[in-house]
């Protein structure tokens, strides 16, 4: 493929996800109650628990998968670590609501139930409630005949916290002049791997590779990050006006969707730290520049928006508790997006 593969070549077209979401909003909202805040299209939901503006505590959830990142893990037999990735798409959404995740449940669907592979998928996901500090409050198993094949399961999962009405975190406050700050990711996480999986097949790259110095299987099955503990520390000392989980879609759709309207982020490209597992998968699979900042973090697994005063206040804060935090950009007004600088 001379011309460079693409997320939608890879089968995943984000441009026809977009726009279905914004067509079945009118349907969501036919089932509001009065109790919600937060509209669709935001990390998670959000349901007020008493009378809003009387400081009311609300709940905030969010469902997510893990995409085809399990095809890699059922691939090469490695299940105790997949769960992970599960809790963290969670409870990292809720995160962006400044609400600290309570509970989570998770549903596992298999053609036929292998009793070993379940156990360690399981192992995971208790390791990511530890890791967020939220209860494994129960589940689903579903075993289903014809649906999946071989060893083939899919898994799902929702978390569920809290934060008070005043300190909920939803970027209003967000202006001209505020600071973006970074924070590392692990690698890929759970996001793109419909792409990196096409481009490692069409180049004949097993999973499990050693390419140079890079581990093939430890670079793509390195468990999503969770920030859980890290930014609730944060927030008790630092007014955060904005939180964005980095997932589909990368930077540059996932920083709009915290912003007010007509502000965006000038952020310099140079001071971002991208692992080397981006820039092979840019190189094998010849993928355009913007296509690999559309569809993965290239690093980046969290973005705070913060006021220019606690830029180093923050950076301490986060360092101090194992992060690699570091400043990207600002908040700028009358262009909205991502823009870049040099």
């Amino acid at each position: 493929m001379t011309e460079g593969w693409t997320y939608q070549k890879a089968g995943v077209n984000i441009d026809l996800a977009n726009s279905t979401v914004e067509k079945i909003k009118t349907l969501v909202k036919s089932t509001r109650r009065p109790e919600v805040i937060a509209d669709i299209g935001g990390f998670s939901g959000v349901f007020c628990m008493g009378q809003k503006g009387k400081n009311s505590p609300c709940l905030v959830a969010s469902t997510d998968g893990v995409g085809t990142k399990l095809k890699i893990a059922i691939h090469l037999g490695v299940h105790d670590s997949i769960g992970i990735d599960l809790v963290a798409m969670c409870v990292n959404d809720i995160l962006c609501a400044g609400a600290e995740p309570w509970f989570f449940l998770d549903y596992f669907a298999c053609g036929k139930l292998r009793e070993q592979i379940l156990e360690k998928v399981i192992s995971g996901i208790v390791e990511g409630c530890r890791l967020a500090g939220c209860a494994l409050l129960g589940g689903e198993t579903a075993e289903m005949p014809g649906m999946y094949q071989d060893n083939d399961y899919d898994l799902a999962g929702f978390a569920v916290g809290s934060v008070l009405e005043d300190r909920l975190i939803d970027g209003r406050n967000i202006q001209k002049g505020d600071r973006v700050i970074a924070l590392a990711s692990s690698g890929l996480h759970s996001n793109g791997f419909s792409l990196a999986r096409k481009v490692l097949d069409w180049n004949h790259i097993q999973y499990d590779q050693m390419v140079g110095d890079l581990d093939l299987a430890r670079e793509l099955l390195k468990p999503t990050r969770i920030y859980v503990k890290s930014i609730l520390k944060l927030l008790q000392e630092v007014p955060v006006r904005g939180i964005a989980h980095i997932t589909g879609g990368g930077i540059v759709e996932n920083i709009p969707r915290i912003l007010p309207q007509k502000y965006g982020v000038l952020l310099n490209k140079n001071k971002i730290n991208i692992p080397e597992i981006f820039s092979f998968l840019q190189k094998i699979g010849k993928i355009p520049e913007n296509e690999m900042w559309r569809t993965f973090n290239m690093g980046i697994g969290m973005v705070l928006i913060i006021e220019k005063s606690e830029v180093d206040k923050t950076l301490t804060l986060l360092n101090e508790v194992g992060e690699d935090a570091y400043l990207i950009g600002e908040v700028v007004f009358g262009q909205e997006g991502v823009k870049w600088s040099d």
